[in-house]
Parts: C-alpha cells; structure tokens; sequence
C-alpha cells in the first residue's frame, strides 16, 4: 500500500474526525499530510491536528484572527 492510499484510508475513518461534519477536526497521527479536506470537499480544508504542523498551523490561525480582532478593537473611532 502506497502512502496516498494509508492516507486515504486514514481520512476515511469515522474515528479520526470530530464534530459536525460541517465543522468537523481531523485528528491523525498515521496521516503524513497536514492539511486534508474537509468531510464535505466544497467546505475547503483543514489541518491535521495529529501532526506537529497541523497543531503549528492552528496556532498561527488562531492568534492571526486574536490579533487582527484586537487591533480592530484597539484602532476603532471612538465615539463622542
């Protein structure tokens, strides 16, 4: 077997994704890719969070938006 197709077989598992499939997490260790499709391909993709990267990746995300969301708050006209 190919590691395309463990991987395939991987993201296949019902056992390795969490929540809704709309908002589904992805979680595998045996998986070498970091970023996967999401359960419903036409949501787009998301990060393996069994990889080391996958974990990187979501960090980064998650602290863009903390940022970008704290500068809007920061920034914003006061009124009055």
């Amino acid at each position: 077997m190919t590691q395309q197709e463990h991987n395939q077989r991987e993201w296949e598992n019902p056992a390795n994704w969490r929540g809704p499939k709309w908002l589904s997490m992805y979680c595998s260790p045996r998986d070498t890719r970091v970023w996967v499709p999401k359960q419903i391909p036409a949501m787009g993709w998301t990060v393996n969070l069994g990889h080391r990267a996958g974990i990187a990746w979501l960090i980064a995300i998650a602290a863009l938006v903390i940022g970008f969301v704290g500068a809007v708050i920061l920034f914003a006209p006061k009124g009055g």
